[in-house]
């Protein structure tokens, strides 16, 4: 999220929107510099001081209905926003939002998502009667974009995620140890947050480096500043290898589009919310999930179709420019706050 935020909050300043971030607690996103308010507190003395101050007309809450009701009794008056970036699995997804049906539907003036089809499908389902807005999240290519690098003499696969059971790190080490038969040199880097890991999915992980004896192959980074990343996939897309998504359900995830925006192609699962910045073999590729096979094909043809491989990454990065641009998504944004 605080991707996401960081740029939006950029994007809608250049219409004249003055847009704050309010978290709970603190997160490794905090060390990416920003230059707009940013409040990171739970206590409710400290958010009604952060409200008052504010006159905030608009409250786009991410998730956590819950708050409806508690900003409510801090003295908040205006409108709220219901904003779903992804739960994870489906029926999770099912289970919270089915759960929240009473709050919305007192205090919600409207939903909103990234064009995440299953998210989508249970608005429609079961809030009818609140307006539904589906577009996506906005991405700055100009600022994160590709970086001129040097060319790693071998390819390097890589993988963003949490150490947890959707983002599906088990597939992941799979692939990777099928396809290091292919390419002896191939170098496997994972990004996370150690601070988010479940820790028995660590202790698992562990263990599954010791049986497919990757050791020496695997690099673990964790809690890279987000500027950072630019070199990385410009690094990755130059090394001739490609970022890989493997979650069992994704909403939109913004390291795809950070990778496409350097040029670094990718391979992800069909899983639902990346289908709007992966088009099969005109964007990027995608496998069914749990196919190892084909995704193995797919990763050899990335490497080896040179040809198609270049084509994939001149109009991933178009594709970022034309359907995640500021502009269109302010107008997007603008329109959905005076439709309310």
């Amino acid at each position: 999220m605080d991707s996401i935020n960081r740029q939006r909050c950029r994007a809608l300043r250049r219409y004249g929107i003055q847009a704050d971030c309010l978290y709970y607690n603190w997160g490794a996103g905090m060390q990416n510099p920003t230059d707009f308010p940013i409040y990171i507190t739970s206590d409710d003395y400290e958010t009604k001081q952060i409200l008052d101050r504010g006159n905030y007309q608009t409250i786009i809450v991410t998730t956590d209905h819950q708050c409806f009701e508690r900003f409510r009794r801090l003295g908040y008056t205006g409108k709220f926003i219901l904003e779903i970036q992804g739960y994870g699995p489906k029926e999770t997804a099912r289970q919270k939002l089915t759960e929240a049906v009473p709050i919305v539907n007192t205090h919600a003036s409207a939903l909103l998502n990234p064009r995440t089809p299953h998210i989508a499908a249970l608005f429609k389902e079961l809030y009818p009667y609140i307006p539904h807005y589906n577009f996506n999240n906005c991405f700055d290519s100009e600022f994160f974009t590709y970086q001129p690098v040097y060319r790693p003499l071998h390819p390097i696969m890589a993988w963003v995620g949490r150490m947890e059971d959707n983002k599906n790190w088990r597939e992941f080490l799979v692939i990777g140890h099928q396809l290091s038969y292919y390419y002896p040199d191939l170098e496997l880097l994972m990004f996370e947050d150690m601070n988010l890991s479940v820790p028995s999915e660590r202790e698992q992980f562990i263990q599954m480096l010791a049986q497919l004896n990757l050791h020496g192959r695997v690099r673990l980074l964790s809690n890279v500043p987000n500027s950072e990343m630019r070199y990385y996939f410009s690094t990755i897309g130059e090394s001739g290898g490609f970022l890989i998504s493997t979650s069992k359900v994704e909403g939109a995830p913004q390291s795809v589009l950070e990778a496409m925006s350097c040029r670094c192609p990718v391979l992800a699962t069909n899983s639902d919310g990346v289908a709007t910045s992966i088009i099969h073999n005109v964007t990027g590729k995608s496998y069914a999930l749990g196919s190892i096979g084909q995704a193995v094909k797919e990763a050899r043809d990335l490497i080896d179709n040179h040809t198609g491989r270049e084509a994939i990454r001149e109009n991933g990065y178009r594709h970022i420019c034309s359907e995640f641009g500021i502009d269109q998504y302010c107008k997007n944004f603008i329109h959905m706050l005076y439709s309310i």
